[in-house]
């Protein structure tokens, strides 16, 4: 089959020959017919010390054909079009992630990782039907919402209550999604610049602002107030502080974006503010199976953030490409 590989040392994605994977006892073979690009993929590929092993083919938000069954497979089928938790689990009972159910903080299981390949074995418990009315492209965006969904669950986000999420990217337009959907109040977005600014309205904002002087003030009118939950879906260093300023007292923080850099913070700003800092990661089988069920009934297509679609061979070159200044969302590699 073919797969990009990331070679190590920060160097480009390679395109290789790889052997087919045969699926093993309670696994699925799948064809991958779509896979989103993700930031952690870039993160994790640029030579610093989150990086992925040599030898990675990365990609988690996939989408495809099962092709082949494994001994002792049950409810499944070839032919049947699934998406799945790029997670597995131990199963042990001494393991708090799996008892939680988010198995991707479970350190005893490998990943299920792989789609920038043509093939992936999955196990048959990580795997997820899409119904007849959903496509493949809808499947690859399972994975990005059911972060929104997840994080927007950890919030304990209440209805009625005000919501700031910072950013524009495809985790903050999951979690405007998940938060207009679960009955939030006003909800306001705010990003650097306005490119994504009718995105943000779309998927759920009921205002949309830029950061700058004056911005605490222009959130709380256009929220009516400070905002109960503030959302940091960006991952740089300095937004974490700022979430914390725009939040009330007694209020939220819920950090998803997944910053790998020292992110200071003024403990007795949010200590005099009573704050609840919250820092999710990963989502449950649950989770991936609410966003299947709900996915054409929300206010929505969240198939317009997808920007551009490339060919597996053309990946190397859109991820150097994505490193730099972009106009994208969703970048999304498709194979035939």
């Amino acid at each position: 089959m073919r797969a990009a590989v990331y070679p190590g040392g920060g160097r480009p994605l390679v395109i290789e020959r790889l052997p087919d994977p045969i699926p093993g006892p309670g696994e699925l073979l799948v064809r991958i017919h779509r896979c989103g690009i993700c930031g952690t993929d870039l993160t994790m590929t640029k030579g610093g010390p989150w990086d992925f092993p040599p030898g990675t083919v990365p990609g988690h938000e996939y989408a495809g054909e099962v092709v082949a069954l494994g001994k002792g497979v049950q409810g499944f089928r070839v032919g049947d079009r699934i998406t799945a938790l790029p997670s597995s689990g131990c199963g042990r009972l001494t393991c708090l992630a799996c008892r939680e159910g988010n198995l991707t903080l479970c350190r005893d299981a490998p990943g299920v990782m792989g789609g920038f390949g043509e093939y992936l074995r999955v196990p048959q418990g990580s795997a997820v039907k899409l119904p007849a009315h959903l496509s493949l492209a809808d499947g690859a965006l399972v994975e990005p919402l059911a972060v929104g969904l997840y994080g927007v669950r950890q919030a304990s986000l209440r209805p009625g209550e005000r919501v700031l999420v910072m950013g524009g990217g495809t985790v903050a337009l999951a979690t405007l999604y998940w938060a207009r959907r679960s009955g939030a109040g006003r909800i306001a977005a705010i990003s650097r610049s306005d490119r994504r600014r009718e995105l943000a309205l779309q998927f759920g904002a009921d205002a949309f602002l830029r950061y700058g002087e004056g911005e605490e003030e222009a959130v709380r009118e256009v929220l009516g107030g400070p905002p109960d939950v503030v959302f940091e879906c960006v991952g740089a260093a300095g937004l974490l502080q700022k979430a914390i300023a725009h939040v009330r007292l007694f209020g939220r923080v819920v950090s998803l974006g997944f910053c790998i850099a020292p992110d200071p913070v003024i403990p007795a700003v949010a200590a005099f503010k009573a704050v609840t800092l919250k820092f999710p990661v990963g989502y449950t089988l649950a989770d991936f199976r609410h966003v299947v069920d709900g996915l054409d009934r929300g206010h929505v297509d969240p198939k317009i953030m997808v920007t551009s679609e490339v060919p597996l061979e053309a990946l190397p070159e859109k991820f150097e490409a994505l490193r730099g200044p972009n106009a994208e969302t969703k970048a999304t590699v498709v194979l035939p």
